[in-house]
């Protein structure tokens, strides 16, 4: 009986020994490192939701990638507003946004971009069809123009603003849906938009509108993923760089911006 016990005894410590080696194998394995990214899900062709309500679009599928290439990180999407983009950015509730933010002075002072740029966009006029006053961004003072709060769009008109007497009337939109404004340009809430011209004309078939992009682009801007100027931030960004670099190289970016776009909008 004796030895019976022993035995026992020596066969439950066994199990207890092997349970503990099998739950510090658990602790042991590293688990990937969730990074949030913001973007919103409502701006065709670059990040919407689509009808099972996915994420999707050319941002998207960059990230993506990216994430593809990058070990011991995980990326998932969080659908945000773009008038509280900066701020989820700034608290912490996003890492990193991927939803055509351009280059500008004024942010690089605030936030950090990645050196490596993965879609060049133009910014163009958008009014209705047929109409011939307006051409230039000067033929847009003293007019309502519908603007997103903070958006580069935005800040292109608002910095004219400053160089000149008669303003350009900016109608901020309530619901920061780019859709929507366009369609307050096709119902004469406001005379313009101002904004980038595949999202311009993705909405204008999807939605119907008579609405027509005129004059020369106002400028050019080259998008970037932006991060929180901190630690973490330029760990992201110096993980990041490289690899937008290959998918540029490889001619990634070019094929994921002939799919969404329907050309080739790479920086150099």
């Amino acid at each position: 009986m004796k030895r019976i016990l022993i035995l026992i005894m020596a066969l439950v410590g066994l199990t207890v020994m092997m349970s503990g080696c099998s739950s510090q194998e658990t602790v042991d394995v590293t688990a990937d490192k969730i990074i949030l990214v913001g973007t919103q899900n409502d701006y065709p062709p670059f990040a919407y939701a689509d009808e099972n309500n996915e994420l999707t679009g050319y941002d998207i599928e960059v990230v993506k990638e990216i994430d593809k290439r990058l070990d011991g990180y995980t990326f998932e999407f969080v659908a945000t507003p773009w008038d509280s983009m900066f701020l989820a950015l700034e608290s912490n509730k996003i890492q990193a946004i991927a939803d055509q933010v351009a280059k500008t002075t004024e942010r690089e002072e605030r936030y950090l971009f990645t050196d490596e740029s993965y879609f060049a966009a133009e910014t163009v006029i958008v009014v209705k069809s047929g109409r011939t006053d307006i051409q230039t961004i000067e033929d847009l003072e003293g007019k309502n123009v519908g603007a997103l709060a903070g958006d580069s769009y935005t800040l292109l008109l608002e910095e004219h603003n400053t160089k000149v007497d008669n303003d350009i009337i900016l109608k901020y939109s309530e619901s920061g849906n780019p859709a929507e404004i366009l369609q307050d340009v096709q119902n004469g809430r406001v005379d313009a938009y101002v904004n980038d011209p595949i999202m311009i004309n993705e909405v204008i078939g999807k939605l119907g509108l008579d609405l027509e992009v005129v004059g020369q682009a106002l400028v050019n801007d080259d998008m970037g993923i932006v991060f929180k100027k901190d630690t973490q931030g330029e760990e992201l960004k110096g993980l990041i760089d490289p690899i937008l670099k290959q998918l540029k190289e490889d001619g990634t970016l070019v094929e994921l911006s002939k799919k969404w776009t329907g050309g080739e909008y790479i920086p150099e």
